[in-house]
């Protein structure tokens, strides 16, 4: 699974939606009930299918936009190899570059790095010796 424009890349396990995925890999953006219900979750499904899992509120994705492709992450659970587009104000960031590390993440900078991953002051990395 793939969050497109930000080249994060994420090995989801069987049966796992694509929030509780990027959650598990040191990932968090915008998320609000986790059960379906509310919205905050949305993104666009670039590439691939995904079918929801656990019942989604009509009222936070009407049937024709789930048809157009979007989806809700929280109830989200990929059948293909799937690329999301999350909204400009959904605030992906790493917020645990070991978990992104252990979930062995790749992304377009290489692996566990990601937007909002800062070298600590005083590593290597801030050094520059990697």
């Amino acid at each position: 699974m793939t969050v497109e424009a930000t080249g994060v890349t994420v090995a989801l396990r069987a049966g796992e939606t694509i929030l509780a995925g990027l959650a598990r890999a040191g990932y968090a953006y915008r998320a609000g009930c986790r059960r379906g219900g509310c919205g905050v979750c949305r993104a666009e499904v670039t590439a691939g299918e995904v079918e929801h899992r656990g019942g989604v509120a009509a009222a936070a994705l009407p049937a024709a936009e789930a048809a157009a492709g979007a989806c809700l992450t929280c109830r989200a659970v990929p059948l293909t190899d799937v690329v999301i587009r999350l909204p400009d104000d959904a605030r992906f960031r790493c917020v645990a570059p070991l978990l992104a590390g252990l979930a062995g993440v790749s992304t377009a900078a290489g692996p566990a790095a990601g937007p909002g991953r800062k070298p600590q002051p005083g590593s290597l990395e801030q050094q520059g010796e990697h």
